[in-house]
């Protein structure tokens, strides 16, 4: 298994920090090239207008959403989850339009508003996750394809999964905790091992 990390801004060495303690295969991703023969990819939390604009500057935007396409998973965290929007309320980023959901930047207000709680996720499991809110983001609006994993005070949605794009407002490469990882590798396993069934159906049949 091969993740690539979009390391152009922000986050990306705590969650390449993370996969190597879970002896997975990284690769920072800075150019298009580097998207090529990846099994996932994780876009991470940073500034959402700085990346988005360096997407474009390095050609990136449009590969990424050919990947999605393609049927690689991706995960999306604080700006991650901003940039794999439809629709941003409140910003001039320009989201890669991948899920559908609107989201809101800096819902909590500034790096001074940070704050860590509890988290209910019943797909990670009965534990509590720590989630890591720092000037985070909010989904305000989700379509009904998309799976809401947990909110905060039973209100305000803070992660989603919509198929194999997998998104959280917080961010869980700063923890100890690595369910939420896991989680997003279960999912690029799980597509991997049926990509690799219909090629063999395909081969089979050819």
């Amino acid at each position: 298994m091969r993740i690539g990390v979009l390391a152009v801004q922000g986050a990306f060495a705590e969650h390449i920090a993370t996969l190597h303690g879970l002896k997975v295969a990284t690769v920072p991703v800075r150019l298009p090239s580097e998207l090529r023969s990846l099994d996932g990819l994780i876009i991470p939390g940073g500034e959402s207008t700085t990346i988005s604009r360096l997407m474009l500057d390095y050609n990136l935007a449009s590969e990424i959403r050919n990947l999605a396409k393609s049927g690689i998973p991706i995960l999306g965290t604080c700006a991650g989850m901003i940039l794999l929007a439809k629709e941003i309320s409140d910003a001039d980023a320009e989201p890669l339009g991948l899920m559908d959901i609107t989201v809101r930047r800096n819902a909590f207000g500034r790096q001074r508003d940070s704050f860590e709680t509890d988290l209910a996720i019943p797909a990670l499991g009965e534990k509590p996750f720590p989630g890591v809110f720092i000037r985070a983001p909010i989904i305000e609006q989700a379509s009904s394809n998309v799976e809401i994993l947990t909110r905060l005070n039973k209100a305000t949605i803070v992660a989603a999964r919509q198929g194999k794009l997998l998104v959280s407002a917080f961010h869980p490469e700063l923890t100890s905790d690595l369910r939420f990882h896991k989680y997003f590798l279960d999912i690029v396993e799980d597509s991997k091992s049926r990509l690799e069934e219909n090629n063999l159906a395909e081969g089979n049949h050819g």
